[in-house]
């Protein structure tokens, strides 16, 4: 499986995926999932790509080849036109693999997300589809998601406000959500990769690779960690009490102020991880 989203914000855009390929009782593997086209001054689009690992390979050497000879992206006129050109290109590849891909019983599932900007206008963001088509990111759902969602999604729809949050706090929240994701499923992995844009910049200055060991990860996610285990205790306690026989027995639960808690030194040593490190099937992503 794996796991890649953007962020798109007043600022500019946060764009991060992780690196897991497919993971097995006794195979680990690895591969880049972030793609740059970039022409200096004119036009930036950042590719993050899920699904079979041969058939999203197969859309970007097309991409890239056009690009290289001027075409394609090189000559998309706006974000919307570099959305269908590769669009195109998905249908192009899913029209060459598909019936083999099928025939063998494999769909043919590949999913990108495109962030940028074109000149002449402000950066966007879009989900496109093993069919073909985009759907954008709007400022009332100001980031998108690919591959496995469901464990990085909460922290992103309490927090990310496309007026008010920050590129640096965009960033902030990629990286806890992929750590999120992390935490409660193997299929998803380091490295992590994480770039983000300015609005109007027009080049890429602002990217990383974070490797599993690397100390500000290992930080940022220790931290995360023991400072939500602060805000739980720092909630209303919940007393239970006996029920009398005349007494509902919802009133046996209340919740009560307690008094302000005593927040610790944070924890920065990584902490062992009680998952299980060989998931039960061979995933490709």
């Amino acid at each position: 499986m794996t796991y890649c989203l953007g962020i798109v914000t007043k600022s500019g855009l946060v764009m991060a995926s992780d690196s897991r390929t497919n993971a097995g009782y006794d195979q680990v593997n690895t591969c880049r999932k972030m793609y740059t086209f970039v022409q200096d001054g004119e036009r930036v689009f950042v590719l993050l790509a899920s699904g079979s690992l041969s058939c999203t390979q197969s859309v970007i050497t097309l991409l890239k080849r056009d690009f290289d000879r001027g075409e394609g992206l090189a000559k998309a006129l706006s974000m919307y036109d570099a959305a269908r050109i590769i669009g195109n290109e998905i249908r192009r590849v899913g029209d060459l693999d598909r019936p083999a891909l099928e025939r063998d019983d494999y769909k043919f599932n590949v999913h990108f997300l495109l962030g940028g900007q074109v000149i002449g206008e402000a950066p966007a963001l879009f989900l496109i589809y093993p069919q073909g088509n985009p759907l954008q990111a709007t400022e009332e759902s100001p980031y998108l998601q690919i591959g496995e969602t469901k464990y990085g999604r909460p922290i992103l729809d309490r927090g990310i406000r496309f007026e008010k949050t920050t590129l640096e706090e965009a960033a902030k929240y990629a990286l806890l959500s992929l750590d999120s994701t992390m935490k409660s499923n193997v299929t998803v992995g380091p490295p992590i990769d994480l770039l983000a844009y300015e609005t109007d910049q027009l080049s890429i200055t602002h990217q990383r690779r974070f490797m599993a060991d690397d100390a500000d990860l290992v930080k940022i996610a220790m931290r995360w960690q023991q400072a939500l285990r602060v805000a739980v205790a720092r909630l209303p306690n919940i007393r239970f009490s006996v029920a009398k026989a005349t007494e509902k027995t919802q009133e046996s639960i209340q919740l009560v102020e307690s008094p302000p808690a005593t927040e610790p030194a944070p924890e920065l040593q990584p902490q062992q991880d009680t998952r299980s490190q060989s998931p039960p099937a061979s995933v490709e992503s």
